[in-house]
């Protein structure tokens, strides 16, 4: 490995079911640490890991001033069922560095609020200025569409973490398709019976068309009437 190369993280697993470690034999129930080894699962006192100490994940500054400290540590990860993926649990470090790690956080948790609160108030500054901007687009192209509508459109759109359409980088670009789909996946939910067939056991596909004239009318009138201001 180059000097400059980092590592790849240990990987160490919750385990979801009973299992046996491939090189002591012993059984193990599920919720248990684990590493995967050629031969299969290992246990953690056979992995030479036994000392280290599980940190929950949640403390960003904390985790990462741990895993700086400690000089063995690894990624702890859990299968989720629903989301067919492995899941960030938190990490496992040597105890000494999780305790120099808690002491250095409470000694700047003052600072760290401050920027955090600072982050906050940009952050709405700059999702503000977004949905100003995403519903100044969404009247140029639906001119007919009211201004309290497009701006309900944009807020919806272009909220955080929400995976919507406004998140993605069409979106905050204020690409035209994208900002005909948001309009669009506002009229489908708000204007017609999709929501209703969809609990009425409809596939969604077919749902979206059955509704699909309703939305092309809106959109018609939006584009062609002229704004009421």
């Amino acid at each position: 490995m180059a000097a400059d190369e980092k590592p790849k993280d240990l990987l160490v697993i919750v385990s979801s079911r009973p299992w046996k470690c491939a090189e002591c034999l012993s059984d193990h129930d599920g919720g248990e640490f684990l590493t995967m080894d050629d031969a299969g699962p290992v246990c953690m006192p056979c992995a030479d890991l036994a000392h280290l100490e599980f940190l929950a994940r949640g403390d960003t500054a904390l985790t990462r001033r741990t895993r700086k400290h400690s000089g063995l540590s690894g990624v702890v990860v859990k299968w989720s069922r629903s989301r067919k993926r492995y899941e960030r649990q938190g990490i496992i470090a040597e105890s000494d560095a999780i305790e120099r790690a808690e002491h250095e956080c409470l000694a700047d948790a003052d600072a760290r609020e401050r920027r955090r609160q600072r982050a906050i108030v940009r952050r709405e500054d700059e999702d503000n200025e977004f949905v100003d901007e995403l519903a100044a687009a969404i009247r140029e192209q639906f001119p007919g569409c009211p201004a309290d509508r497009a701006t309900r459109i944009a807020k919806h759109a272009g909220e955080r973490s929400s995976g919507r359409i406004g998140r993605t980088a069409a979106g905050r670009a204020l690409d035209p398709e994208a900002v005909r789909l948001a309009v669009v996946a506002a009229i489908r939910h708000e204007d017609t019976r999709y929501d209703e067939l969809l609990m009425g056991g409809i596939a969604r596909f077919d749902a979206r068309e059955i509704v699909r004239p309703e939305i092309d009318q809106t959109l018609d009138r939006w584009r062609s009437a002229t704004g009421p201001g």
